[in-house]
C-alpha cells in the first residue's frame, strides 16, 4: 500500500486516506535540544476548555483514553493512539504540537515527520525541516479536526513564544516565569541522619558588656565592620529562665543551620523559598512574597498533584522553619541531583531547578508515579516522619512507594507487582501490592522513612 505524503499546508478528509479509527501517530524531531511533544483536545471553537484533554509526558491519557501517550517507539521520538470513534463529541480538534524546553529553535531541525499508522500499516506521512521555520521554539505540526467527518491537515505552524505562546493561543492564561536570582554561595549541610550540631554551653554568654553598654547587651561590631546578627547575640537569663537555656537558638553555621531536628534557620542574603505557612519566627527585615512557580509548574501541579505552593523570602536577617513537628534534614546538592517526593519538600535556596518527573505503569492509580528532581547548585531541606533510613542500593532494591522519600538520578527505576505474595507483606493501606524496584551502580542510595504519606 503506497503511503501518502503531505505537504505543508495539505488537508484532506481521512476516510479517503483510510477507514480505520483507531489510529496510531508518530512523530519525530530531529534537532538539538528536548523537545516536549503533546496533544492539545480543543473545543469547537479550537480552544482548550477541558485541560483534561492535553495529553503530555506528565499526563499520559484523556479520561476515557481516547488519547493516549505512548512514549518514545521505534524511530519515533514520540507515538500518540487516537480513537476517534471514543473522542467525545465537545473534542472538535487534536493538534499535535511541539516546544522546545530549553535554548534553541525550530529552525535547528534538521529533519521531522508525523506519521499515520493503521493496523500495522503506514498510511499517511508529513516531513517537514527546519527550513521551514525560523527563530520559533513551539511548532504546531499537525490537527486531526471535525468538519462533519473527521479531516487530518499538515499545519507546519511555529511560534515565537515557545510553549507559553502556544497555550495562549488555545486561550489559557499562563503565568510569567519569575526571573533567576543570583546564584546563591554553597554550603555545606548535615545530610540524612547526620547528628546535629551540639548546643551551645549552658550559664553565662558574650563575655563582659561593651565599653558604655548596659549590662547583658551584647557588643556592637567595630566601626566599619559587619553588623553582629541575632544569633550572635548571647544575653544572660535571669532566675527561672536559666531552665530554658539548653533551647537556645543555635549560632549561624552557614546559610542553612539545623535548630533541632524539627526546625531550622535560613540566614538570608540570596533568597530562600519554603512552603508558605512554614515560618515560625525571623529576625532583621524581611519580606514574604508569593513565588509563582511559572507556566510549567502551573501545568504540572494541575494536572500531576505535584505542586509546591511555595513563598520567597527575601531580605537581611534570619528566618526559622518547620512544618507540622516533622523531622527536617538539610540536603547540599552541590552541582548533582536528586530525586524527592513533593510531599517531603519544605524549603530550598532560590538557586535550585524543580522539575515533575513520571514513572509510568499501568498498575499505578492514575497510570504513573510523580516525584520532583532538584538540581543544584544550593541545598534543599526533606521532611520525614520519623528517622528515615539511607540505604545503599546493591543489587535489585525495593521500597514502598508510599514510604519512599528520596533517591539519587540516574538509576533505573521501575514498577515491581508483587502478584505472589500477600499484600499483608507491605505494612499499611491499599495499593501495596506495588513496589519500586532500583537499580544502580556504586554510589547510588534511596531514602526511606517509617511512615506512608
Amino acid at each position: 500500500m503506497l503511503v501518502t505524503q503531505f505537504s505543508r499546508g495539505q488537508k484532506a478528509q481521512l476516510s479517503t486516506i483510510t477507514p480505520g479509527t483507531d489510529l496510531y501517530v508518530g512523530i519525530q524531531i530531529n534537532a538539538p535540544g528536548e523537545w516536549d511533544i503533546s496533544c492539545f483536545g480543543l473545543d469547537g471553537a479550537d480552544r482548550l476548555t477541558d485541560d483534561r484533554y492535553f495529553v503530555f509526558f506528565n499526563q499520559p491519557a484523556s479520561p476515557e483514553k481516547s488519547i493516549q501517550l505512548l512514549g518514545p517507539q521505534a524511530g519515533d521520538s514520540q507515538a500518540f493512539r487516537v480513537t476517534l470513534d471514543q473522542v467525545p463529541a465537545s473534542i472538535g480538534r487534536l493538534s499535535f504540537c511541539a516546544a522546545l524546553d530549553g535554548a534553541g529553535s525550530a529552525s535547528a531541525i534538521s529533519s521531522g515527520y508525523l506519521r499515520v499508522v493503521v493496523a500495522g500499516t503506514e498510511v499517511l506521512r508529513y516531513s517537514f525541516t527546519g527550513a521551514d521555520f525560523t527563530s520559533e521554539r513551539a511548532v504546531m505540526i499537525a490537527d486531526i479536526y471535525r468538519k462533519g467527518v473527521w479531516r487530518i491537515a499538515a499545519v507546519g505552524q511555529g511560534f515565537q513564544g515557545g510553549l507559553a505562546e502556544l497555550i495562549r493561543s488555545y486561550g489559557g492564561e499562563v503565568a510569567d516565569e519569575a526571573p533567576q536570582p543570583a546564584p546563591a554561595p554553597g554550603f555545606g549541610a548535615p545530610g540524612f541522619g547526620a547528628p546535629l550540631a551540639a548546643p551551645p554551653p549552658m550559664g553565662f554568654a558574650g563575655g563582659m558588656p561593651a565599653t558604655g553598654m548596659p549590662g547583658g547587651m551584647p557588643p556592637t561590631g567595630a566601626f566599619g565592620g559587619p553588623e553582629i546578627l541575632p544569633s550572635q547575640a548571647r544575653p544572660t537569663l535571669p532566675g527561672a529562665m536559666n531552665s530554658l537555656d539548653p533551647y537556645r537558638e543555635v549560632p549561624t553555621a552557614g546559610r542553612w543551620t539545623q535548630q533541632n531536628g524539627k526546625l531550622v534557620k535560613v540566614t538570608l542574603g540570596p533568597d530562600a523559598l519554603a512552603l508558605r505557612g512554614s515560618m515560625v519566627a525571623y529576625q532583621g527585615s524581611v519580606e514574604f512574597d508569593y513565588k509563582s512557580s511559572g507556566l510549567r509548574g502551573l501545568i504540572e501541579g494541575k494536572l500531576t498533584g505535584q505542586s509546591l505552593k511555595l513563598m520567597t523570602c527575601k531580605g537581611s536577617g534570619e528566618v526559622f522553619l518547620a512544618q507540622d513537628a516533622a523531622d527536617l534534614h538539610i540536603v547540599e546538592l552541590g552541582s548533582s541531583s536528586l530525586c524527592v517526593n513533593a510531599k517531603n519538600l519544605l524549603a530550598m535556596d532560590a538557586t535550585v531547578r524543580t522539575e515533575v518527573r513520571r514513572i509510568e505503569s499501568p498498575g499505578i492509580p492514575g497510570g504513573g508515579f510523580f516525584h520532583f528532581e532538584v538540581s543544584g547548585p544550593g541545598s534543599v531541606v526533606v521532611m520525614t516522619k520519623g528517622s528515615p533510613m539511607t540505604l545503599t542500593v546493591q543489587g535489585p532494591t525495593f521500597a514502598d512507594m508510599n514510604a519512599l522519600v528520596a533517591w539519587t538520578t540516574g538509576m533505573r527505576v521501575s514498577v515491581s507487582t508483587q502478584v505472589r505474595i500477600s499484600r499483608q507483606i507491605y505494612a499499611g493501606g491499599s495499593g501495596e501490592a506495588l513496589a519500586l524496584q532500583f537499580m544502580g551502580f556504586a554510589g547510588h542510595f534511596i531514602v526511606v522513612q517509617p511512615y506512608e504519606v
